[in-house]
């Protein structure tokens, strides 16, 4: 499909878990929750032993597809940390691998494509992503809305452009010279594959949806590598149709991106509900390029889970602080756990952040 091509719209939002007193929720639609909630990005993973344990000997994407262990893992930091919110166990990948993209991810480099996608031809020969191609996925949200009680769960997908520089690229790339080279010399080529990924992304949200996921956030993780003048031309029209897509749903949408602190405005104007806000900047003044109101999510730096607890512990009281010039504040990381974090230390902040 190209962009300018609809997809099919659910005949009416799905049905879904009525939790009127859950923190994340609260904050997200601009109210005053009993308690500032708290959830990390990549809380599932590799920073916690027993999700080490349960996927030994099983490859990354395999994990995905498999309904009873990905509901597992996704549990596994709820129930350890006390986080007032689940994020779906998946990779921003899935939904491309799923539609049949010979795409992988190797382990210390991160999702490798075999065949990088870099003209027209290219473009046009990607597969479309049909909702049956990702039933395993979904069949793990209503495993996870059965046993995750009144805890909300979060369900997301990838951004075009973020899913646009792996197929480009063919891998994580330092300086996105290959993609912004064909964003800005074929045009015509780049719209035509950010709209096919943003169907792909709308495929993918929906499936969540209709299985009964409570919000979602759209990663856009390397749209900071652009100006907000490419942004706005060439990346919000398309993460504008995916999160449009997905507003009859009426759960909370999340946006986030590293290193966006000069786009936090654009990210907003797609259609976000929440902005994610990485560790660069202050979360007043996040607001304060947001036209002094606005619900934000954010901003540890992950390294600091590292220092000394004096140290975390005066950050994490400066975030909370700084957070309340926010019309909502949803406390988490500027970007994901890393992975020799002490799983102890991610309980102490969860508890320091219920405290205050």
């Amino acid at each position: 499909m190209s962009q300018t091509t609809p997809l099919p719209r659910p005949a009416a939002p799905a049905a879904r878990r009525e939790l009127p007193e859950a923190p994340l929720l609260a904050a997200a639609r601009g109210e005053r929750p009993v308690r500032t909630p708290v959830w990390f990005m990549r809380q599932a993973g590799r920073s916690l032993p027993e999700y080490r344990a349960l996927r030994e000997g099983v490859p990354m994407l395999d994990s995905c597809f498999d309904p009873e262990m990905l509901a597992e893992i996704t549990l596994q930091p709820v129930r350890r940390h006390g986080v007032d919110a689940a994020i779906l166990y998946s990779d921003i990948v899935v939904p491309l691998k799923a539609a049949g993209l010979d795409i992988d991810i190797v382990p210390g480099t991160g999702p490798v494509v075999a065949t990088p996608v870099r003209d027209l031809a290219a473009v046009k020969a990607l597969p479309e992503l049909e909702t049956d191609q990702v039933s395993k996925v979904a069949d793990g949200v209503k495993l996870l809305v059965e046993r995750l009680g009144e805890t909300p769960l979060i369900g997301f997908a990838g951004a075009p452009f973020t899913l646009a520089s792996y197929l480009i690229e063919g891998g994580p790339s330092r300086n996105h010279e290959h993609t912004k080279a064909l964003m800005r010399s074929e045009p015509e080529v780049w719209h035509e594959l950010a709209g096919r990924l943003a169907d792909v992304a709308l495929t993918f949200l929906r499936a969540q949806l209709d299985a009964g996921v409570d919000a979602i956030q759209l990663f856009d993780s390397w749209a900071g590598a652009l100006s907000e003048r490419d942004y706005r031309e060439f990346v919000l029209p398309h993460s504008a149709k995916v999160l449009a897509g997905v507003a009859d749903y009426g759960v909370p949408r999340i946006h986030f991106g590293v290193g966006t602190g000069e786009l936090l405005a654009a990210m907003r104007d797609a259609g976000a509900d929440v902005v994610g806000v990485d560790w660069r900047i202050p979360l007043d003044e996040a607001v304060r390029r947001l036209g002094g109101r606005a619900i934000v999510q954010g901003n540890l730096d992950p390294a600091l889970l590292h220092a000394s607890w004096p140290v975390l512990e005066a950050e994490v009281r400066r975030i909370v602080e700084e957070g309340k010039a926010a019309d909502g504040h949803i406390f988490n990381l500027g970007h994901g756990v890393l992975p020799g974090v002490d799983p102890d230390v991610l309980t102490r902040v969860v508890a320091l952040v219920h405290e205050l």
